[in-house]
């Protein structure tokens, strides 16, 4: 996730094409949160710092069980997952980390790029006697974790891509994404004074992370302040960018043999929604959840119906009746009525 909405906005703009129908919400579908557990844990003692190959990398643990392992974004943070983390913490063992290069973690002593990510995430997980996860990753980090699936490492059981890079991005090129990311690198300031006060004014919230969320008027504060204090002047940025275009994994998804859940905003303004059917082109054993009015993190603007839908995904043996959400397309009902200001 970046910085800032008009960021991400400018480096990714959705291609023409017909968005996939959304799927039906099948409970309850609600917008925000408007009572989050997140907001009365001591986040401090559940910190944690190890070392990797190496590279210093800053995450959260809680609870005990199954391990359930959650990686960020593109200039995001382990705070990305706030809505997940204390919620499935009451029957899982939650790992959620600061790649090197973004929010707390430093920048590693090697070069940045979506390969050397997958070997650090595969190194977190076997620094920590992970034997067995669910793995979930949003944006550029669904990009990692689809890289690091494809080794077949013996931790991964099921995989869940949310709003992932990786399909649009391999006929991106390079150049213009490297200035794009001087661009907004020198833009910085600016946009750390915009933020700071558009979070006390909801006009101004809608304005500055619209091209993130598709309502972010109506998401609490604190949870966007967590998000743009976590993640911001990140110094990892440009080089991920640069990296994240190119770099094409497509003809090597169909290697990936675990369960995976692929979850979309049809509305996202960061990676369009068309790649969720791209995605599940490649990954022979998978489904796609669309949700209606959503933008590039399902996980926190509609956060009741992403954990009940990780809940019954990670409870499903073979990892779910796949055909039976393949694809948004596949319905023609139109999911639960709700209106957006």
């Amino acid at each position: 996730m970046a910085r800032n909405g008009n960021r991400q906005s400018v480096w990714l703009l959705p291609p023409p094409g017909k968005r996939p129908d959304a799927t039906p919400a099948d409970g309850p579908d609600h917008y925000g949160n408007p009572d989050p557990e997140w907001l009365q844990v001591d986040w401090r003692e559940h910190l944690r710092r190890v070392d990797v190959d190496g590279a210093e990398v800053n995450y959260v643990e809680m609870g005990e069980g199954p391990a359930l392992v959650l990686v960020h974004g593109l200039s995001g943070c382990w705070q990305n997952w706030l809505e997940q983390i204390p919620h499935f913490a009451r029957t899982h063992r939650v790992l959620a980390l600061d790649l090197p290069g973004f929010g707390d973690s430093p920048m590693p002593p090697w070069d940045i790029s979506i390969p050397r990510y997958g070997e650090l995430l595969d190194g977190f997980c076997r620094v920590l006697n992970v034997h067995s996860s669910t793995l979930v990753g949003n944006s550029m980090g669904g990009f990692i974790s689809a890289e690091a699936s494809i080794a077949q490492p013996d931790w991964v059981e099921k995989l869940v891509l949310v709003s992932a890079a990786g399909i649009t991005h391999a006929r991106m090129r390079k150049e213009p994404a490297a200035v794009v990311a001087r661009m907004a690198a020198a833009a910085a300031p600016l946009a750390v004074r915009l933020q700071a006060s558009s979070l006390r004014r909801p006009r101004l919230r809608w304005a500055a992370f619209r091209g993130v969320f598709h309502a972010p008027h109506r998401m609490r504060p604190e949870l966007l302040w967590e998000q743009y204090t976590g993640a911001i002047d990140a110094p990892g940025f440009a080089d991920a960018l640069r990296t994240l275009i190119g770099y094409d994994f497509t003809d090597r998804l169909e290697d990936v043999e675990d369960p995976t859940l692929i979850v979309w905003g049809r509305n996202d303004r960061v990676v369009p929604s068309t790649d969720a059917t791209g995605y599940a082109k490649h990954l022979r054993n998978s489904r796609v959840v669309i949700f209606d009015r959503c933008g590039h993190c399902p996980q926190l603007e509609r956060p009741l119906r992403f954990n009940r839908l990780l809940e019954e995904f990670i409870g499903e043996e073979d990892g779910g009746e796949l055909a039976r959400a393949t694809d948004a397309a596949a319905t023609g009902r139109a999911p639960e009525a709700e209106t957006v200001d």
